[in-house]
């Protein structure tokens, strides 16, 4: 493992008895998304935030299935000789989480996930993969000029912000990509993917975070929530969508908080 990439992470408070938390965040984000987060959890524990594969500045690499996400998250925590931590997911980074607890349940004292089930999912997102295929950096020069571009694909600005933040200046001038848009594209199944799950159940506690507008995180996942997770406890926040940690993030890290002092 040593011979491998370290994933780009970020620390935050001090090591103390505590677990851990290490931060994943979701598909076309960077560990920047969850900074009030992982800064709030770090007035009491020690706490990580990582650029997962192809996002942030982490390493690119063709390869993007949840195995490998999650082995990648593993090969950091021996880097920073960390035995078992909590870790703390939104979307893909919860799926990350959860193949985690599959891989090795002996390494993750608890999980919270946000908004996100442990299910496939439907194609759901034409319009970003359609911007990422189409974007011309050639004719990029600014930030405008590439929400432009975006805004001919995505209709909220909000998201288009978010591809907007996954741009660099190059030497030219030109705002090309930051992430590995070609791997994202070539690996977006299975990234919709369920994350495999453990020959028994995982037996920690896990939170799952839903945000009431959001249809991620459904009814219907609970007998599969159920069947793999015992310990599992439900919060929903009220009139919060999928960007629940962005939309309310006081609530929510309170929310974080409370289930953190609840395990230890």
């Amino acid at each position: 493992m040593s011979g491998q990439s370290v994933l780009n992470f970020r620390e935050y408070g001090s090591k103390g008895a505590k677990f851990p938390v290490i931060i994943l965040h979701g598909l076309f984000g960077s560990m920047d998304n969850l900074s009030p987060t992982a800064r709030r959890v770090a007035e009491t524990r020690w706490v990580i935030t990582a650029d997962l594969r192809n996002h942030g500045r982490s390493f690119h690499d063709m390869s993007m299935t949840y195995p490998v996400m999650a082995e990648d998250v593993f090969r950091l925590m021996e880097h920073l000789s960390i035995e078992k931590a909590v870790v703390l997911g939104h979307s893909m980074g919860g799926k990350v989480a959860m193949q985690m607890a599959a891989i090795a349940p002996e390494k993750v004292a608890a999980l919270v996930v946000g908004d996100i089930a442990p299910v496939d999912y439907l194609p759901g997102h034409d319009n970003v993969l359609n911007a990422l295929r189409n974007y011309n950096p050639e004719k990029a020069c600014s930030r405008i000029d590439a929400d432009k571009q975006f805004a001919a694909y995505i209709q909220e600005s909000g998201v288009r912000q978010l591809l907007i933040k996954n741009l660099m200046r190059d030497k030219e001038g030109r705002f090309v990509w930051r992430i590995n848009a070609a791997a994202l594209l070539e690996n977006y199944e299975a990234i919709r993917a369920t994350p495999a799950f453990g020959s028994s159940p995982f037996a920690n506690p896990v939170l799952f975070v839903k945000g009431s507008e959001s249809d991620y995180l459904l009814a219907e996942h609970k007998p599969v929530i159920d069947q793999h997770y015992p310990k599992a406890s439900l919060k929903v926040m009220t009139g919060t969508g999928h960007w629940l940690h962005a939309e309310k993030p006081d609530l929510f890290n309170g929310i974080v908080e409370r289930f953190l002092s609840s395990i230890d």
